[in-house]
């Protein structure tokens, strides 16, 4: 009797034992697929400046913003568009880098911060630019736009001109150099546009923004961008500084092929400036990354023309179509080809004869036109009449053989698109790293 109430007791241990596992097994929670996961952007650095922007140069996609269209005192930051319109003047062929100026009076006697030309003596352009990036120098700024303009006052006026031109709509300027005024202010939006204007229009110039140190007339003077000596990947732009101003930097680095654009306006010490500034730049490479869906002036469609001299058009973009998105977001992209309906011939080159459309959770994000990448003239008498049969075919059973095209991006950056730029996560740089010369006052 004995044995037979241990097996007994065996036997129910076992059941119990079954009964729980299953139990246990039925309650745990599913495996979770990381990537349905929603993806997570923590909110932007706390920064204690007036405004703030952090833009993708390509996309312009602003990703951190505080007050970005009020309108602030710019200080020195006026001087990037001095520097543009400058470089315009060398990219239209009116100046050159090796043209020499005679130092004016009125430049010679700015104060603020120099350069140190001398009146009546000869400077290259090449220097002026030198002299107005790395040394922030009102006598080279307000020499530039003499020359460049014919007089200060001209110059100011195709400064608020060609702001109105880049769509800064919150800009206005009353000197070349960021002199205190009340009618001279901007944004830190405009700014931003300003800067990726720069980087756009003129890349052949870019490389003074990095430029550290400038020795003229026998002083030598350091770059007041700290960002040059702080930060991996920066390489530029400028500084501003006035007691209305506070403390102010427009930077920009660049990582795997992401570049990015900080403006900083209104901070208290020019330490908190470069340390909002690499704040701005960390979140944004660590958090987000840029994506180059479809290349300027490559087919991705090819639509159906109807009584041309050929059935179709290659299609495409005018411009590199990027986007920039919070990381782990870019398979979830849906891009859509839609060719215009009934496209007939003839037509021109650059045309606009569709759309482009990204999407994300059927939410619409980016569209861009699709345009004719060839002219198709008319067909001749035969084909049109083929076309006439062929198109009224068509209009019978409610089609006119253009067909929209979703397009997979994984697939389509590996044909008819250039494979996307992607970047890489980006350590947190510390901000006790090794610094510049301690900066002169001045703008």
């Amino acid at each position: 009797m004995f044995k037979s109430c241990s097996k007994l007791m065996s036997f129910l241990c076992i059941v119990v034992l079954v009964m729980t596992t299953s139990l246990t097994f039925a309650q745990a929670p599913a495996a979770t697929n990381a990537a349905s996961l929603p993806t997570i952007i923590p909110a932007a650095p706390n920064i204690n400046a007036k405004a703030y922007v952090l833009m993708d140069a390509t996309s312009g996609k602003i990703l951190a913003s505080k007050n970005m269209d009020q309108r602030l005192p710019p200080a020195s930051l006026t001087k990037l568009m001095t520097i543009y319109l400058t470089f315009q003047a060398l990219k239209t062929g009116s100046i050159s880098l090796n043209s020499k100026v005679t130092v004016s009076k009125k430049a010679w006697k700015m104060g603020g911060s120099k350069m140190f030309i001398r009146v009546g003596k000869q400077v290259t352009i090449d220097k002026l630019i030198q002299g107005v990036i790395v040394d922030s120098g009102n006598d080279a700024c307000v020499q530039l736009s003499e020359y460049v303009g014919g007089s200060e006052n001209a110059f100011v006026q195709m400064m608020n001109q060609e702001a109105q031109l880049l769509g800064m709509k919150n800009t206005h300027y009353t000197d070349s150099s960021g002199l205190p005024h009340p009618n001279h202010y901007a944004t830190a939006h405009d700014l931003a546009l300003l800067t990726q204007a720069i980087i756009r229009d003129f890349p052949q110039y870019y490389h003074y923004f990095g430029q550290k140190w400038l020795a003229y007339n026998g002083i030598r003077q350091p770059n007041r961008n700290r960002l040059l000596w702080r930060y991996p990947g920066a390489d530029g732009l400028k500084t501003g500084h006035t007691t209305q101003a506070g403390y102010c930097l427009i930077g920009s680095a660049l990582k795997n092929g992401m570049r990015l654009i900080s403006v900083v306006m209104g901070t208290p010490t020019d330490e908190a400036r470069s340390d909002d500034s690499i704040r701005l730049l960390t979140y944004g490479f660590r958090f987000y990354e840029s994506h180059l869906i479809f290349q300027a002036g490559s087919a991705i469609a090819s639509p159906r023309v109807w009584f041309g001299s050929a059935s179709t058009v290659p299609a495409g973009v005018t411009q590199d179509l990027n986007i920039t998105l919070p990381r782990g977001q870019f398979q979830k992209i849906q891009t859509t080809i839609k060719p215009d309906n009934n496209l007939k011939a003839p037509i021109k080159k650059g045309q606009t004869i569709g759309s482009v459309i990204l999407t994300q959770n059927k939410q619409q994000i980016e569209s861009v036109p699709l345009v004719a990448l060839n002219s198709i003239s008319k067909g001749g008498i035969f084909s049109r009449s083929m076309d006439h049969v062929t198109h009224l075919f068509h209009g019978w059973f409610g089609s006119d053989g253009s067909k929209t095209k979703n397009v997979s991006l994984t697939s389509q950056t590996t044909t008819t698109a250039a494979a996307p730029t992607t970047t890489q996560a980006s350590p947190l740089v510390p901000l006790t790293t090794a610094k510049p010369p301690s900066n002169p006052k001045g703008l």
